[in-house]
């Protein structure tokens, strides 16, 4: 599928991961929230660059973005969640009856993006693979704090041969818009992490003989900052289920 095939899909209540769909293009995580946070919002993207590489800001009120023709962010993404009070409240598959004229939509780089060229390299990307969501962990490392938002950083995992970490890390390396290089390879205890069969968020996936665990920062801190911070009402993705935009991802290349 095209991207906006790809949407069209979502829309009509298709809920999958987003993972391997539309290659070529750049897949987004999303937060929403009210006017009151968004500066807040910002602030978070700017100061944690790595896990939160803002791509895209609407304007308050709008659920359309001009990294895509004709979408609308409260129908084309596979899964969101609603959150108050940080909060999980609801899982829909569209989040129309939350919309209101003051909600302001930060579209953030995901890594989905850079796993076409590593897959064009010859790199397996597992959870593809296997068909599951990727597996993706909360950390010991703490983002630096915005405002009334703060938080953990959160990592995405990928079993990498050990002959190719290096390539996966140059690959993505050469995209900084959608998380770049690898923020911690192997050694999981020293993120915190005590069993990669546990994830916070996705599924776990299989890790086998001669391979390394390799952790990129992931868009979906944002959403440990809710947990912790708490504002008062957010959207956001399901982890995994991305908003797939018309940006060729070479575009976002270094």
């Amino acid at each position: 599928m095209n991207p906006a095939e790809a949407r069209e899909a979502f829309r009509g209540g298709l809920r999958v991961p987003t993972a391997g769909w539309a290659p070529g293009y750049a897949q987004a995580n999303m937060i929403i929230v009210p006017r009151e946070y968004a500066y807040d919002a910002l602030l978070f993207g700017q100061r944690n660059p790595k896990p939160c590489p803002i791509i895209g800001v609407t304007d308050t009120g709008s659920p359309h973005t001009d990294l895509a023709a004709g979408a609308d962010l409260r129908t084309d993404v596979g899964a969101y969640r609603v959150w108050r009070d940080g909060e999980l409240v609801d899982e829909p598959d569209d989040v129309t009856k939350y919309w209101n004229d003051d909600l302001v939509t930060f579209l953030i780089g995901c890594s989905f993006t850079f796993e076409t060229p590593m897959l064009a390299a010859g790199i397996e990307i597992r959870h593809i693979t296997e068909g599951r969501n990727v597996s993706m962990y909360k950390t010991n490392r703490e983002c630096a704090p915005a405002g009334r938002l703060s938080g953990p950083m959160v990592v995405s995992m990928r079993p990498i041969a050990a002959d190719r970490v290096a390539d996966a890390a140059r690959i993505s390396g050469q995209f900084p818009s959608v998380h770049g290089a690898p923020v911690h390879i192997g050694a999981p205890e020293a993120l915190g992490i005590t069993d990669l069969s546990k994830p916070d968020f996705g599924d776990p996936v299989d890790i086998r003989e001669g391979e390394v665990p390799v952790f990129w920062a992931c868009g979906v801190t944002p959403q440990a900052a809710i947990m912790t911070s708490k504002p008062p009402f957010a959207i956001t993705h399901a982890p995994g289920y991305m908003f797939i935009t018309d940006v060729p991802d070479y575009t976002l290349a270094v």
